[in-house]
């Protein structure tokens, strides 16, 4: 605050006029509001602007996943080159269809660790409340948050898979035909990580929105998909039929990995097992669905009554 230039002195007070002005600048509105907090998210999500070790997490995860594509892409390159055209896919060495199920571990650890930074901090330290001043909304606010770290995650989901797509085109000793014969693997692992990426950012979000302690939130998620695999995965194969399928759909590793599957039109190594690979792809996908939107909207349910 400016000091005080002029002050009138009265019987019932001074009156200060401490230079106020009113603000002549452009007015950009709520979208400009939206847009900050949105760029502030991903600026979170990958510790930009902080120190050394805030940013170490988030880009060991994206560096391992990416790694991964890479080695895949290597070892299947040095088949064909080695076996002539074709070996890698006789040999049924991993590829696109297989990624996902390979790294999905990775991401939800990635998502659990990262993803309650964007929430718990500003309910601790109430920066929430300046956040909610109008005109933005608690919608405005759990919306922008969910985007930003959608995109970081469908980025660290995708960027492996353009590695090992470019391995394998460059690593084929025919690169134009390998190209011609398996461009429609694009779009399928573009859609299935957009899945993946969308439900994991989903579920790690909501159980983040319960606790003000980031550790507390990452150790309940990491808990939530490391047990509910080995738990459903051993029960479902104790029982036949329709019970040990639908027991099957409960291992929340597998759900977006079925979408995968659907879109590949085949089975990727970790769901190969699991009794609900034979239920209709009508089916999967509606659970799918249903893991994310319930989900989402309860999250959005949270945060859309909040005011400042």
């Amino acid at each position: 605050m400016s000091e005080a230039r002029t002050g009138v002195a009265g019987t019932t007070g001074t009156v200060f006029d401490i230079g106020y002005q009113r603000y002549t600048g452009v007015r950009e509105g709520r979208g400009r509001s939206r847009l900050a907090l949105y760029r502030n998210g991903l600026r979170i999500a990958l510790g930009l602007g902080r120190g050394p070790r805030a940013k170490a997490l988030p880009f060991f995860f994206i560096g391992v996943l990416s790694a991964i594509g890479l080695v895949m892409a290597i070892v299947a390159g040095a088949a064909n080159r080695l076996a002539g055209p074709g070996a890698a896919e006789r040999a049924n060495l991993p590829s696109h269809v297989d990624y996902y199920g390979i790294a999905s571990i990775i991401l939800f650890v990635f998502a659990a660790v990262v993803a309650p930074e964007l929430l718990c901090r500003d309910r601790r330290e109430g920066t929430i409340n300046l956040y909610l001043v109008r005109p933005l909304t608690g919608t405005d606010y759990v919306a922008t948050r969910w985007a930003a770290f959608l995109t970081v995650l469908t980025a660290a989901a995708w960027l492996p898979q353009v590695v090992l797509w470019l391995g394998l085109s460059m690593g084929d000793p025919a690169p134009l035909a390998y190209i011609r014969d398996h461009w429609l693997d694009v779009p399928r692992f573009l859609l299935a990580g957009l899945a993946m990426a969308a439900y994991t950012t989903t579920v790690a979000l909501l159980t983040a929105s319960f606790t003000t302690r980031r550790a507390y939130a990452s150790v309940f998620l990491v808990g939530l998909f490391v047990i509910t695999t080995p738990f459903t995965a051993g029960l479902a194969e104790e029982l036949d039929g329709a019970a040990g399928q639908w027991l099957s759909m409960f291992n929340l590793t597998n759900i977006p990995l079925h979408v995968n599957d659907v879109l590949f039109g085949q089975t990727s190594e970790l769901t190969e097992d699991a009794p609900a690979r034979t239920l209709s792809a009508a089916v999967r996908v509606g659970w799918f669905f249903a893991w994310t939107l319930i989900p989402a909207a309860a999250l959005w349910g949270r945060y859309r009554r909040l005011s400042p």
